[in-house]
């Protein structure tokens, strides 16, 4: 099935495409979006020229199927979300078709993180070990708690998923080597 709505291009996924954000609506006539960016930091969404939609996995209008493009003609925060006029959507019912829809970009197109600032998804599946070596778990998810984040690492005990939390701040953070896919923390098992 391919899009009669015209900004609608079919493309292929990138291979290092990360899901960013969904659609909410549509922002004003003239066709706007607004986008709800899952980061607080909405860099890598922003920052995108091109934009990778995929049908919402529920509730949404599912006017296309498959992977299509869109070109980003303007994109910024505007009360906790993000608005975005794109190239060939330039009335409401259009916007209001993409409704629900499912926002990636290429993790090649985010800006370069600062000195010892990670994003979230470059942590997923590192392998966490204390100062002793001990290995801790594998990172699984990140929690924002507040002031800070936290790791959410998965690992087994007796043959049973486990699970363990480790703030993810320099007191308790000694090292992250993202090309050895590995943290080393000051952290303990019993903690």
């Amino acid at each position: 099935m391919t899009s009669t709505l015209p900004a609608l291009t079919p493309a292929e996924l990138p291979p290092d495409a990360v899901e960013v954000g969904r659609i909410a609506d549509a922002w004003g006539v003239k066709g706007w979006l607004k986008v709800l960016p899952f980061s607080s930091d909405a860099e890598g969404l922003l920052s995108a020229r091109s934009w990778f939609l995929q049908p919402a996995e529920r509730g949404g209008k599912n006017t296309f199927a498959g992977t299509v493009q869109l070109d980003i003609r303007q994109a910024r925060i505007h009360s906790g979300a993000v608005v975005a006029w794109v190239r060939g959507v330039d009335d409401r019912d259009v916007a209001e078709g993409l409704r629900g829809a499912r926002i990636f970009v290429p993790r090649s197109g985010f800006p370069a993180a600062a000195e010892d600032e990670y994003y979230w998804v470059d942590l997923i599946g590192l392998e966490v070990v204390n100062r002793e070596g001990v290995a801790l778990g594998t990172v699984r998810d990140l929690l924002p708690t507040g002031p800070q984040t936290t790791l959410v690492l998965a690992y087994e005990q007796d043959g049973k998923p486990q699970e363990r939390l480790v703030p993810f701040v320099s007191a308790f953070v000694d090292q992250v080597d993202l090309a050895g896919r590995r943290i080393t923390v000051d952290w303990q098992p019993d903690f």
